[in-house]
């Protein structure tokens, strides 16, 4: 079966399930981060309600703002390899300099120990990756989209 088709059973599933959904609704598709192992790490955490947020840099996701990228959006997130693990629908998306991202946004990221300390070294490190493949250079003042999500299926 093609990804695509798994993709789309998957919504039927989740909108048969959801009978106040409309399976005519348009969604997004996408996978966290850049590479299989913290693609799959990324997805189970969400499936454990552990992550409820992610980040991602303004500049390189100005596509980011379609159908998953609008508060009240919904996505369904994959993995690496586009199998559908589950739906999310954003529910906030601020957009606010790195250095100026918060604790609490930290701990709903859900990643390591869940700490802002934490949270800025990993994305420090993240971020000036991406900057890297687009020949820019990363520094604090970087704009960062910051999204809030929940997990609507599977339910926990």
């Amino acid at each position: 079966m093609e990804k695509a088709d798994l993709i789309q059973n998957f919504w039927d599933e989740f909108c048969k399930n959801n009978p106040e959904i409309n399976s005519d609704e348009p969604y997004q598709v996408w996978f966290f981060h850049h590479n299989r192992e913290s693609a799959k790490k990324l997805v189970e955490l969400v499936l454990q309600g552990k992550k409820k947020a992610t980040a991602s840099l303004a500049e390189a996701n100005e596509s980011d703002f379609g159908d998953g990228g609008i508060v009240g959006g919904y996505s369904v997130v994959t993995d690496f390899d586009g199998n559908p693990q589950c739906v999310i629908q954003t529910t906030e998306i601020r957009q606010l300099p790195f250095i100026e991202v918060d604790a609490q946004f930290a701990f709903d990221e859900g990643e390591g120990d869940q700490t802002l300390e934490d949270w800025r070294r990993g994305h420090r490190k993240f971020f000036t990756e991406c900057c890297r493949k687009s020949s820019v250079e990363f520094d604090e003042s970087r704009l960062i989209n910051c999204k809030r999500f929940k997990l609507l299926f599977p339910k926990l």
